[in-house]
């Protein structure tokens, strides 16, 4: 065992077998997993995966991450994932098959970082120490253990492939950035992150990835021209292939007196052509927060990630609304560490990199000039902090919501990124304290390290656990976020698919009351009140939640055609479905809502209900656990 770990220089494939070992233990699923959560439409739903309507394998770039044509999506082009994705499921229609390819990619990623280190510091142990590091990461068990996670996981792929490029020789080193790039590019949005921290890390690394003609400037400046291009090719291809509606708002007229920076950021808005975000405050209450409270909230939600980084002690695959509120005050104190937290390492960033170049500078001056020089240790381990902190910061700041406020308050996959260089500076910490205790006692250093990266392992696997099938999964998440009303009510409708109508019954209830303007959760109490066929009780919940949910189709008609088919009683005490009992009440509920989802449902279940026995089939929801409707 010693001799393969510290016997030898470790290669990808030397490398690959204890990272697959590592992470096959920590995150693969159960075999009977089913579909969790998004996976129901990434994968069950999602017509290209499923190859509906003729679609064929190269379409994957005309689709969006759901396989929805480009008029009908809400911006998440990922054609990479969905090419993957498609493989696998002509091979297996099961979700397990699609989540141990997150697996495969983790551990493959788990290599280039034991690459990457080695092949920085020259030393072995502390290129494995790295790698399991980055590999036994508990933040990124959603990322590893759910379907939808691997385009984080390639995106990752496609950082590691970039950063392995800057050890080629300077004519040859922009193809394999620009490679790598594109590739995290094309499986996820945020690996835009790289255009800045790829040059960033050409410019620092180079005395150690080339010492003896380090030509920083000029590394730093092929590797931004790189990632440059790699992004100016993307925008256009996507364009090109998937020209999805811009942000209505960019369409808007500066006002009068713009300034010359407000001018260029709408031009390149323009051209970068983003399409519309969601914007559901249930997901992110950011929404209704204004930007100060939106940047307090969001360090505070920065800093509660960092926290799990190194210390995962409560893992969770959901955080939506209340779970993470709208701070009340703009001094939180974990808003005040979040601030610190996002300045400290970027500073330390930049005066790691200026003691670097000190360092260097002193270590050249004292060798011989008949002798080649060799960084030294010292040297290393202060660019490998310079880049690592540095790239927490960066990467992580697209999804902080600090800049542009996203579908999604909180989400552990979002650590992707920011984790590579939290293992570089961790990895470096490790070594150090190994280095400053070896002439004396290393046993709390061996210990420190064991420790934490047995709590690491421990933590991913007792999260990847939740992921054993949808039950589960609900159940966990609502007592890890027992705020969240998405976790309650969910968890609730996977017991009602299981007939348990009395626990969904309870559930729901505790999400109306965490979230009480929430129409799915009115209008879901009221199904699951229809359904013990308790109908006048379920009307009070349908009568608040319809006039919410008045241009969503699928709860219109799942509430209006329970109301079909139940029968209650009248004034007169005649057995009649209860949507005739109410069909006034609707009729006055369309006549308020003109033009709406609900006066078309209503007008038309009251006109052809005997026809279509309710709603029309065509506009009947997607059943729970049932493949997309043609």
């Amino acid at each position: 065992m010693r001799d393969y770990f510290l016997g030898e220089d470790p290669t990808f494939w030397v490398a690959m077998v204890p990272m697959l070992a590592i992470a096959a233990v920590l995150f693969t699923r159960h075999l009977a997993t089913n579909y969790i959560f998004d996976e129901q439409e990434a994968l069950l739903a999602n017509p290209y995966v499923n190859g509906q309507a003729g679609l064929k394998p190269w379409h994957a770039i005309y689709r969006d991450f759901w396989g929805l044509p480009h008029e009908r999506s809400i911006g998440s082009y990922r054609p990479l994932p969905d090419l993957v994705w498609r493989g696998v499921w002509a091979i297996r229609q099961s979700p397990w098959l699609a989540h141990w390819m997150n697996v495969l990619f983790h551990s493959a990623n788990g290599a280039l970082v034991v690459m990457f280190t080695f092949g920085l510091t020259r030393r072995r142990g502390l290129a494995w120490i790295a790698g399991a590091i980055f590999t036994s990461a508990a933040v990124l068990t959603e990322a590893v253990s759910g379907v939808v996670g691997i385009a984080d996981v390639m995106g990752g792929m496609g950082a590691l492939l970039a950063l392995v490029s800057l050890f080629a020789r300077a004519p040859f080193m922009p193809l394999g950035v620009t490679f790598g790039v594109l590739f995290g590019l094309f499986s996820k949005e945020s690996a835009l992150v790289l255009v800045p921290l790829v040059p960033w890390a050409a410019l620092v690394l180079a005395p150690v990835t080339h010492p003896g003609r380090p030509l920083r400037w000029l590394r730093a400046a092929l590797a931004l021209v790189a990632t440059v291009g790699a992004f100016v090719i993307y925008v256009e291809l996507r364009k090109k292939w998937f020209p999805a509606p811009m942000e209505p708002s960019l369409n808007d007229p500066l006002p009068d007196g713009a300034s010359l920076a407000q001018r260029a950021h709408r031009a390149f808005m323009v051209w970068f052509h983003q399409p519309p975000l969601p914007k559901d405050p249930l997901n992110n209450p950011f929404v209704k927060a204004d930007v100060p409270h939106r940047v307090a909230g969001a360090l505070r939600v920065y800093w509660r990630g960092l926290v799990q980084v190194v210390f995962p002690r409560t893992l969770a695959g959901d955080y939506s609304a209340p779970q993470e509120p709208v701070p009340d005050t703009l001094h939180e104190p974990e808003t005040v560490l979040g601030a610190v937290m996002m300045v400290l390492p970027t500073l330390a960033g930049a005066g790691m990199w200026l003691r670097g170049l000190w360092l260097e500078r002193g270590e050249r001056r004292a060798t011989a000039p008949s002798t080649s020089w060799t960084p030294s240790w010292r040297l290393v381990a202060t660019l490998l902090v310079a880049v690592g902190s540095m790239w927490v910061v960066v990467s992580y700041f697209p999804h902080s919501n600090i800049p542009v406020l996203l579908p999604t308050v909180r989400a552990e996959r979002f650590w992707y990124f920011p984790v590579i260089g939290s293992t570089l500076v961790l990895a470096v910490a490790f070594a150090w304290l190994f280095d400053a205790t070896r002439r004396h006692d290393s046993v709390p250093a061996v210990g420190l390290f064991a420790f934490f990266f047995l709590f690491q392992c421990g933590s991913a696997y007792r999260h990847s656990r939740d992921y054993r099938d949808d039950l589960v999964f609900w159940d966990a998440t609502r007592h890890s976020s027992p705020r969240s009303a998405k976790a309650h009510l969910n968890y609730s409708v996977m017991q009602g698919a299981r007939g348990r109508l009395d626990i969904r019954e309870a559930s729901n209830r505790v999400a109306l009351e965490l979230a009480p303007a929430w129409p799915m959760a009115h209008i879901y109490l009221g199904d699951t009140l229809c359904r013990q066929h308790r109908v006048d009780e379920a009307w009070v919940y349908y009568k608040s939640g319809f006039p919410m949910a008045d241009n969503d189709p699928n709860l219109l008609s799942l509430g209006l055609q329970c109301l079909w088919e139940e029968r209650t009683e009248d004034e007169n005490g005649s057995r009649v479905r209860a949507f005739h009992k109410y069909e006034r009440e609707l009729l006055d509920m369309a006549d308020d809502k003109p033009g709406t989802w609900l006066a078309f449902h209503v007008r038309d279940v009251s006109v052809n209900g005997e026809k279509h026995d309710g709603i029309d089939p065509k506009y009947r929801p997607r059943g729970y656990n049932q493949p997309a409707k043609e």
